[in-house]
């Protein structure tokens, strides 16, 4: 059965709950580093109490996709899913910046980041489900503009807390500071008024054929392990270039924020600098999602003349010369310059990847293969938050601009090995994208 047309303001009502769940995932990157410092953490412990972020995403993801394949009820196939997820998520904003110690607050960021899973896998799969083939690429243009809007408003919020509602500093050893009390509540809010909302908005269709309801464990590891065997030429392409990008920009969330606190405004932690330099960090980082916003706009140009190989590499170059260049950094002004280039890469990272693949994925099998393909993001993540705190203690000496550096060597060479996509692949989505009406 062909797919209506739908109009723009479906689109957005569509990915609109996108917007709220970035926002929690904005405000969990900017500023989880800087609490788990504040709460005694090392430098070199900081990856492994970011394991939740990747390991939840290797566990989550692949059962998400495969059951909300297999589900149909009265609310749809894929909105039982993140409305399920919205309220543990709301639940984990509101209670984390409240956390006395880091065994709570890691604790806390384990059920944010699997509900962030639970929530996010569905809105992947509902562009291809929902969408005929030519306005797939605008659906996903715009997912890309909401992570954006997103992550953006969730970074520029304590900034705006302190320069526009006048909320005064108020630091206290071994506390969340106030100015992100306030942003993480404020946060929970926006999750679940944007969420309910695409949740009542979004009429899914009903399958063409009835879905069968068995959900047994080994036939989900049996279609897994088939579906993995089975990949796309492109799929297997591109899982080495998500594989090193995703790799760099982890170790740039996870030293970002404190290289910068640390190495430009030289702070302590409890200190009145230190929270001076987790608003200017939360701003660098609303910085790069505006980054991102511009490239989502940019990139159906640029992708109607260059093909989605070079475009993808050209972005990524981008932000692994942006993050190397980090060592050179000295004031805070720099730093926000820096996130152009990561702001670039960022915004082709959440779009084009996606759309190479999603045109030759069997239509049954959406929901599994995305949430195979969002492995080849977790998987290095993992790796990071396993072995990198050795790499801190043993060759980087503890210092965090250094990781920095290292996320950037990541993706440049994730860039030189976009241009080895064998050519195919990428022709044939070229193609499909040109053939789309402007």
């Amino acid at each position: 059965m062909d797919k209506p047309h739908l109009k723009k303001a479906q689109l957005w009502h569509i990915n609109l709950g996108l917007l709220g769940i970035n926002f929690a995932w904005g405000l969990q990157m900017a500023n989880m580093s800087a609490i788990y410092e504040s709460l005694g953490a090392t430098a070199e412990q900081i990856p492994i109490l970011w394991l939740a972020a990747p390991l939840t995403g290797l566990l989550v993801q692949p059962v998400m996709g495969w059951l909300s394949d297999h589900t149909w009820c009265r609310f749809g196939r894929r909105r039982p899913y993140f409305l399920l997820g919205t309220i543990f998520c709301a639940f984990a904003l509101v209670l984390m910046p409240l956390s006395h110690s880091l065994f709570m607050a890691a604790a806390l960021l384990w059920l944010l980041d699997a509900m962030v899973n639970v929530a996010m896998g569905p809105f992947r799969a509902l562009i291809p489900d929902l969408l005929p083939a030519q306005q797939q690429k605008q659906g996903f243009t715009i997912q890309g503009i909401c992570i954006a809007l997103g992550s953006a408003c969730a970074s520029f919020f304590p900034w705006l807390l302190e320069h526009v509602f006048h909320v005064a500093h108020a630091t206290v050893a071994n506390e969340v500071p106030l100015l992100i009390k306030l942003s993480f509540w404020v946060g929970a809010c926006v999750l679940m008024v944007t969420m309910l909302w695409s949740f009542f908005t979004v009429k899914e269709t009903p399958p063409a054929e009835p879905i069968q309801h068995d959900f047994s464990f080994r036939k989900f590891l049996r279609q897994f392990k088939h579906d993995v065997a089975s990949m796309p030429v492109a799929m297997q392409d591109l899982s080495w270039v998500m594989m090193f990008s995703w790799m760099g920009m982890f170790c740039m969330f996870l030293y970002l924020p404190v290289a910068v606190i640390h190495r430009v405004f030289h702070a302590q932690i409890g200190t009145l600098a230190y929270e001076q330099g987790l608003v200017w960090v939360n701003v660098c980082f609303g910085a790069y999602s505006l980054f991102v916003l511009l490239t989502s706009l940019v990139l159906p140009w640029a992708l109607m003349r260059y093909s989605p190989k070079v475009t993808h590499a050209f972005c990524l170059l981008c932000g692994g010369l942006a993050l190397s260049s980090i060592v050179f950094i000295q004031t805070k002004w720099q730093v926000l310059c820096l996130m152009l280039g990561v702001g670039t890469a960022l915004g082709s990272m959440f779009s084009v990847p996606y759309t190479m693949v999603s045109q030759g994925l069997p239509k049954a099998q959406l929901g599994s293969y995305m949430g195979i393909f969002n492995l080849f993001i977790v998987i290095p993540e993992i790796v990071v938050s396993l072995g990198f705190g050795w790499v801190m203690d043993h060759l980087l000496g503890g210092e965090r601009y250094l990781a920095v550096m290292f996320g950037g060597v990541c993706m440049i060479l994730a860039a030189g090995l976009t241009l080895r996509v064998r050519t195919s692949s990428v022709t044939h989505t070229r193609m499909q994208i040109q053939q789309q009406p402007s």
